[in-house]
């Protein structure tokens, strides 16, 4: 049960892939101009993740080590392939503003990383709990950011939701009384969002912990 649990907080907090591990950051920067952006990417690179710790866990034990990054890659390429094919279908205005970002998750090294790091070591139900919780920590970044800057960017909140619930959903977002600032939803504001989530997220880490994991990546680097 301790392991369940450190699996889960690793992914939402500890090994937050965003914050942390400065995993994705290209997507997390470019689509994260609304909530509903973020959310769509977030729900599809969590789904992503979810299936790759599952079909590499179940086949871990007939993998070649001279070719098992071969095999990942191959097999992140056809989910997201599957993935964007779906979207295409089913939400096409919104695989219209997400472009080129969810074929783009097959580059996220999130991914590659925890079916080597995890899924190919440990069983099919620790490698989905571990794939869900990274890709909820990183979706939980992708929200956050989303909103601060569309909320800052835009004077709304969950504009375009309609693209992922129809069209009785276009008038259920939230309007401020404001038109917003134009810089926020500009790349500007995505690095500057991006690095005060950042640093808000340090002040919960005590100076020691932080010294002692620079000090064991430098070890491990050396060794």
């Amino acid at each position: 049960m301790s392991d369940i649990k450190t699996l889960i907080v690793d992914g939402l907090w500890t090994k937050n892939p965003a914050l942390i591990q400065l995993l994705g950051i290209c997507p997390l920067l470019a689509i994260t101009t609304t909530l509903v952006n973020g959310l769509a990417l977030g729900i599809a690179t969590t789904m992503v993740l979810i299936c790759t710790n599952s079909i590499v866990s179940l086949i871990r034990h007939t993998l070649l080590p001279s070719v098992r990054i071969l095999i990942f890659v191959m097999i992140i390429s056809s989910l997201v392939t599957t993935i964007d094919l779906l979207t295409n279908a089913f939400f096409h205005e919104l695989h219209g503003v997400l472009g080129l970002f969810i074929p783009l998750i097959i580059t996220n090294c999130t991914i590659l990383a925890q079916a080597e790091s995890v899924a190919s070591r440990n069983s099919i139900g620790k490698s989905i709990i571990s794939g869900g919780s990274a890709g909820l920590g990183f979706t939980a970044v992708l929200l956050v950011l989303g909103g601060l800057r569309e909320i800052i960017g835009r004077g709304s909140l969950f504009s375009g939701i309609d693209m992922l619930l129809g069209d009785s959903a276009t008038d259920s977002f939230i309007k401020f009384p404001f038109d917003g600032a134009l810089v926020a939803i500009l790349p500007p504001g995505a690095f500057f969002g991006l690095a005060i989530l950042i640093a808000l997220r340090n002040l919960f880490i005590p100076t020691a912990t932080i010294e002692q994991r620079l000090e064991t990546n430098i070890s491990e680097s050396h060794g």
